[in-house]
């Protein structure tokens, strides 16, 4: 854990210096937002400590602020270590508001986003009862109004699957499919909805076979944000038992472009990865229990 906060300390230490540096300049924000090239709400949010910088971002800043060369190298280097910075789930939510709000603002500003799976079923294309099993199986402590606020959230993010201008790219490994977190008309039902998103235009959801001969070894899931509307670069989010982790260095990033397509060439897609998913649905109801 960091000084300063703890988790969120660097964070927190970014927001307070970019501030202070504007403030002394004498910048406003709606001129700095110009600038740097983001809006001036984005402005607000880097300041408050509610939205990450990225690197280019910093460092046009300190040029628009007018700081010395070694202020800026040090705030970069700042910068580089908020992103990999590890945020506890209870941080999370008590930071941020309920975390489903914020993984859906990240959707929202972004034009592409990749997610692989291999113990469970993307949240996107969750149903609400599968939703809800997955979240009361959180070690976290859910009451029975933040359970049903979290499995409304959830559902609430799904809106953005319907955009049309928005891609969403799904990697699913068989296993996360076969996944049971309740009853198998749960799992067949959730299943037979993963079968109808993908045939929208927008979505693309591939299945790793568990036959498929092993070309990469995915020891997590991971999602990948690209093409943030206000300029941000492409970063990762990877969800562990006690936290999540953010790598978004162009060398980790590129770690994990390099999985993702690794595991796309063994995938299966369109009807073949329909037909898949029927003859396991078909599977599910038969062993019912």
């Amino acid at each position: 854990m960091d000084g300063a906060g703890g988790i969120g300390g660097r964070r927190q230490r970014l927001a307070l210096e970019l501030r202070r540096l504007r403030d002394q300049a004498g910048v406003t924000g709606r001129e700095l937002a110009q600038e740097v090239g983001i809006s001036q709400s984005k402005v607000s949010r880097i300041e408050s400590g509610t939205a990450m910088p990225s690197v280019p971002e910093v460092r046009k800043w300190t040029l628009a602020v007018g700081a010395p060369r070694e202020t800026g190298e040090r705030l970069i280097e700042l910068t580089e270590a908020a992103h990999q910075e590890v945020q506890t789930w209870r941080t999370a939510l008590q930071e941020q508001g309920h975390f489903q709000e914020r993984l859906r603002d990240r959707e929202l500003r972004s034009h592409l986003v990749r997610n692989l799976q291999t113990a469970v079923v993307p949240g996107l294309l969750q149903t609400a009862e599968y939703a809800r099993r997955v979240f009361a199986l959180f070690e976290l402590p859910y009451t029975d109004d933040d359970l049903s606020a979290a499995v409304a959230a959830r559902l609430r993010r799904q809106l953005a699957l319907y955009e049309e201008d928005r891609r969403f790219d799904f990697l699913i490994c068989e296993g996360a499919l076969r996944w049971r977190p309740g009853p198998a008309r749960v799992l067949a039902a959730q299943l037979d909805r993963i079968s109808s998103l993908s045939t929208l235009d927008n979505i693309s959801i591939g299945i790793v076979p568990a036959d498929a001969e092993a070309i990469a070894l995915p020891l997590h899931g991971f999602v990948m944000y690209e093409g943030d509307d206000e300029g941000c670069e492409t970063f990762v989010e990877v969800e562990t038992t006690h936290a999540r982790v953010v790598a978004a260095r162009s060398e980790e990033v590129a770690l994990y472009d390099k999985q993702w397509r690794r595991l796309s060439d063994v995938a299966i897609f369109d009807d073949e990865a329909r037909a898949f998913l029927a003859a396991l649905i078909t599977e599910v109801r038969g062993g019912s229990r």
